[in-house]
């Protein structure tokens, strides 16, 4: 389900108050009256079970968590970008964009189908814009409700990694962390990671999702994840998203054990050409790389009779047939130590650069900021 929000006015009447000081000025700028604000502020207290601001003779000084807050709640408001917009509103478009249906939404957000498509079209109306169509039996979103279904998305982290920081604060809760990982990043290194993480935050909760780059890029940039490791897109950089380089991969050719290529020495190029191949889509890098690389020196390439990204997949179609492969040994370690595998290093040096990926305007949390160090940390053994 699609986790609630805090209330939309109750996080103006906090920034507000922490950036005027006093609760006329901050009423004032919020067009609430001084009772409203205050009222705001104390069920806000009260959803977090803490006190924000210590009445002074010289106006409210915000306390620990109120600061904590305050810095998310703002910058979810300016994503927000309307004060018209309310949290059931939000969270009815972040539902219904993550969905594309208003059945499904309404079963993602826990509420009636007629609650949640009123809900829609009162947040249209809010802020004058048409934000999805119908075609036919299709719903497509505008150029803006695209828009605002991203804004919406990252303020909605925005809030949860405030209220986490909070939490965290209090010693409710000590964090979460959601990683997105492509297939090299599951073979060693993240479980490496997770393992040390683990021992150094424990209680810290850590939730994976897998896929390959175009699966996880739109959830990173909607805030739905916080990192995403795997290799990097150097030549095609997003202005976006920010990729780290964490070490370097170097492929090698992969068939079973007994294959006719089987030696453990460099393979010809013509060699290649005599078998079929299971790669990655073309899109890939690593498809990219066997490109250049079985294209050197200016042959055909062979057939490619299987295209998958599924490191298992792979392994029982290699175990089976004569078909080859471009893989990491990480990820086939385990066949590889048991003497079902076997590798060959290509023609010509293959490497791909493996890292992590965020957005570029991404603040972490103290959690987030640790799986970071960890992440960097054991990418050392793989430089």
């Amino acid at each position: 389900m699609i986790e609630r929000l805090p209330n939309i006015r109750h996080l103006a009447a906090l920034v507000a108050t922490v950036e005027h000081g006093t609760v006329t000025e901050a009423a004032r700028s919020v067009h609430l009256t001084q009772p409203a604000l205050t009222q705001a502020i104390a069920r806000l207290e009260r959803t977090l079970e803490c006190r924000l601001f210590q009445r002074e003779p010289d106006g409210m000084k915000p306390t620990e968590p109120a600061l904590l807050l305050n810095a998310r709640a703002r910058t979810a408001l300016e994503l927000i970008g309307s004060p018209r917009v309310t949290a059931t509103q939000m969270r009815a478009f972040i539902a219904l964009a993550r969905t594309g249906s208003y059945s499904a939404a309404a079963q993602l957000a826990g509420v009636a189908a007629a609650s949640l498509h009123r809900a829609v079209a009162d947040l249209s109306l809010a802020l004058g814009e048409r934000l999805v169509e119908r075609r036919g039996r299709y719903l497509t979103f505008t150029r803006k409700g695209t828009l605002r279904a991203r804004n919406f998305s990252l303020a909605q982290n925005e809030l949860r990694n405030g209220l986490s920081e909070v939490a965290v604060w209090l010693g409710n809760a000590k964090g979460r962390v959601v990683i997105g990982a492509m297939p090299l990043s599951r073979a060693r290194w993240l479980p490496r990671a997770l393992l040390a993480f683990s021992r150094r935050h424990p209680g810290v909760e850590v939730a994976v999702i897998e896929g390959s780059y175009p699966e996880l890029a739109g959830p990173l940039r909607d805030g739905e994840i916080d990192l995403l490791l795997g290799a990097l897109r150097l030549d095609d950089p997003s202005d976006d998203l920010a990729q780290e380089v964490a070490f370097t991969d170097r492929p090698q050719i992969v068939m079973r054990a007994g294959h006719p290529l089987a030696s453990g020495n460099p393979l010809p190029l013509a060699s290649l050409r005599d078998y079929p191949w299971i790669l990655p889509s073309s899109n890939a890098p690593l498809r990219q790389y066997w490109e250049t690389m079985i294209g050197a020196d200016g042959g055909a390439e062979p057939e490619v009779r299987i295209e998958c990204g599924s490191v298992l997949t792979i392994r029982e179609l290699l175990l089976e047939t004569d078909m080859l492969s471009l893989l990491s040994p990480d990820q086939l370690r385990v066949e590889i130590e048991a003497g079902l595998i076997e590798t060959s290093p290509p023609p010509s040096e293959v490497s791909r650069t493996i890292g992590i990926t965020t957005r570029r305007d991404w603040r972490p949390t103290a959690a987030q900021r640790s799986m970071q160090l960890v992440l960097r940390e054991i990418a050392q053994d793989y430089s």
